[in-house]
């Protein structure tokens, strides 16, 4: 998978905490080293792209939206 080294950290981290539900604040702090902005888009804009990189021919999404809590990557 050919990832930007952005994206390679979010799913680093996301796999390091696979099967895990993963706030945005924990994802902006420990990926991103910024402390929370509530109006910021840049997680939705990458979450978006690794999705469309690693779901990509598979019949099930592993990464998954937890509603009201943030992200899980299930392995």
């Amino acid at each position: 998978i050919d990832l930007q080294p952005r994206e390679f950290q979010l799913l680093e981290f996301l796999m390091r905490h696979a099967n895990q539900s993963v706030t945005r604040t924990m994802l902006l702090e420990k990926v991103w080293e910024y402390h929370f902005d509530p109006q910021t888009n840049v997680i939705d804009v990458h979450i978006s792209r690794l999705r469309a990189k690693i779901d990509k021919g598979f019949d099930k999404a592993m990464l998954q939206t937890v509603r009201g809590a943030g992200y899980r990557l299930e392995g």
